[in-house]
């Protein structure tokens, strides 16, 4: 009932997303997902980590025949636009065969399976779906943070930023300085932070197709949420970053062109009207909540994993910064989202107690001083950067330091192996 609620949630949660985005003449997220079928898809390597989800509930035998039949039909697909003369002027030369296989499954799964089986198959088919389909939702909800607000609030999170430094503009120059392959790895990291996520979500599903059952709670559950309630925080504090509303990319809409080489000025904050393009998707930065998510669920893994997780958030860290797309106060409050929504989800899957519901307000009720001090502080904050830098620093760790200390109460103990005493053998 759980599965089938969310399912039609989600279903209709699409459909609304549909018809915002028609209403802008645009394809919403059912119509770009349905064309991937038969066009070069967006990306490629989504798509085949997509599929990978969705074979942790296949044997090893079914997941060969997955992968060799995905990839001959990315073969057909490929002579036939050869044949044809089809030019790809976007999007990736394969995909298109992960997504076919993956509804093939689905289709497996309504006629040829019964019982617990079915509901396995396609509990591993809607986590493979859930992951392209919440690609495209996030796009559907930038387009419409576009067109619904005109005024944006980058002039305020610049004027707070002062209090940490100025990182965007720090990191922008460190960037800029380490030459194109410097600039080339962190988009990299950047682009592929959903197949990072797979890697992970992987690690801790490896035990489905023999269990025949999912974990309580994994990865996709934490992106899943930061994905659905990170736009809703977009609307009520539009920013659109230092690279468009402070750099040349923001044309003449931009304050001036100073990032990165030279520090906004200190002064008086105001609202400030963009274009009808570019989204309002910094606040809080989603990249640094979902690399964080990634680097709290790799700390249950072998070494390379741990030290993958955090090499992706450090990496995602200087992206963010270093390509002018957040400012560092975007960043403190990814990190305090984050931690909240994955206290929260941890909450609901043990049960809620009061240990559980006094770090999810405590978490709430932080980050909601986060824009509340954006909002209606900057000034202050940039007078008086050595109070107020060290508080957002505090405030964050506050959080993140009351996380780890209960869920470390949460976490069961393994009990060591109790020796057997010694016995005192009859003398005969």
């Amino acid at each position: 009932m759980l599965w089938t609620a969310a399912g039609v949630g989600t279903l209709g949660f699409l459909i609304v997303l549909e018809i915002a985005a028609r209403g802008y003449g645009l394809p919403g997220p059912i119509t770009t997902q349905a064309q991937e079928a038969i066009f070069p898809p967006k990306s490629g390597f989504l798509l085949y980590a997509s599929m990978a989800l969705m074979m942790v509930v296949l044997t090893w035998r079914q997941r060969f025949i997955a992968a060799g039949v995905a990839i001959g039909i990315d073969v057909a697909f490929l002579l036939v636009r050869w044949a044809a003369g089809a030019e790809m002027t976007d999007g990736h030369p394969f995909g298109n065969g992960a997504l076919w296989v993956i509804l093939g499954y689905a289709v497996i799964a309504v006629t040829r399976r019964t019982g617990r089986e079915r509901v396995l198959l396609l509990k591993g088919v809607g986590l493979g779906l859930l992951l392209v389909t919440g690609r495209k939702t996030g796009d559907a909800w930038l387009l419409i943070t576009s067109k619904t607000r005109p005024v944006v609030l980058d002039q305020y999170v610049a004027t707070a930023d002062q209090a940490l430094g100025n990182p965007s503009w720090l990191v922008g120059r460190i960037v800029t300085a380490s030459g194109p392959i410097g600039t080339h790895v962190l988009d990299v990291v950047y682009t592929l932070l959903p197949v990072a996520a797979v890697a992970v979500t992987l690690y801790q599903m490896r035990n489905v197709a023999v269990e025949r059952r999912f974990p309580g709670h994994h990865l996709v559950r934490t992106f899943l949420a930061i994905g659905l309630l990170g736009p809703g925080i977009y609307m009520i504090f539009p920013v659109v970053g230092p690279i468009f509303a402070y750099g040349a990319d923001g044309g003449h809409w931009a304050v001036a062109n100073l990032w990165p080489n030279t520090p906004p000025p200190i002064g008086a904050p105001l609202p400030m009207p963009f274009d009808g393009i570019t989204p309002r998707n910094c606040m809080p930065s989603l990249h640094t909540a979902w690399a964080t998510a990634i680097f709290i669920h790799s700390r249950q893994g072998p070494r390379i994993l741990r030290f993958g997780g955090a090499f992706w958030l450090i990496a995602t860290l200087g992206a963010t910064l270093g390509f002018g797309y957040h400012y560092g106060a975007d960043l403190v409050a990814g990190v305090v989202f984050t931690f909240t929504i994955e206290a929260a989800l941890r909450a609901f899957d043990r049960g809620w107690d009061r240990s559980g519901i006094q770090l999810v307000t405590y978490g709430a009720t932080v980050f909601a001083a986060l824009l509340v001090a954006y909002r209606y502080l900057p000034a202050e904050m940039a007078e008086y950067p050595w109070v107020f830098g060290p508080l957002l620093i505090l405030a964050m760790a506050s959080v993140v330091h009351g996380y780890v200390r209960t869920t470390k109460q949460w976490d069961p103990e393994t009990a060591p192996a109790q020796q057997p005493e010694p016995q005192l053998e009859p003398v005969v």
